[in-house]
């Protein structure tokens, strides 16, 4: 084999080893890119979130729901409403006047969180319009749900007692 040709070989093999490098490193930023969203969307995974304070079991298990349902698609994904408004805010609404489409006010406590998520279309909130599907969530689900909302009114300054 000629010099030339031996040369040639070997930036060929130089290239595939910085091709194959490049290519694992790319690999790699990938998959810390999605480690990286996956831990945001979770919250942070952590535990030392400083946005609000910590939910109690009942409440987790209520966002984790809140996110398996899409409640969080109108509602936001930390109860501020979602991007185009479809949906009330949740951050504070425990314990709140709510004004209703025919002019009456009710007060989000439990019972009124628990049958707006049963019957949606029972006590229509004045501004939005009927978006929100009907689904048979299970009980303890929904309680779960309703803790979570509650939690989250519990870090906009209203009480939070367990349920």
């Amino acid at each position: 084999m000629s010099d030339r040709a031996r040369r040639n070989r070997a930036a060929q093999q130089r290239a595939r080893r910085v091709r194959r490098a490049v290519a694992v490193g790319v690999s790699v930023v990938v998959v810390l890119v999605v480690v990286m969203i996956a831990l945001s969307l979770r919250g942070g995974g952590s535990g030392d979130d400083v946005s609000g304070p910590a939910l109690s079991d009942l409440a987790q298990r209520g966002e984790e729901m809140a996110v398996r349902y899409g409640c969080v698609g109108c509602h936001g994904r930390s109860g501020e409403g979602g991007a185009d408004r479809a949906g009330p805010a949740w951050a504070g609404l425990y314990g709140s006047d709510v004004e209703l489409a025919d002019g009456s006010t009710v007060v989000a406590d439990r019972e009124y969180l628990i049958e707006s998520i049963v019957d949606p279309r029972a006590k229509q909130v004045a501004g939005f319009t009927q978006k929100m599907p009907v689904e048979a969530i299970p009980e303890a689900e929904v309680r779960a749900i309703v803790q979570y909302i509650v939690e989250l009114g519990a870090s906009a300054g209203t009480p939070s007692s367990g349920g």
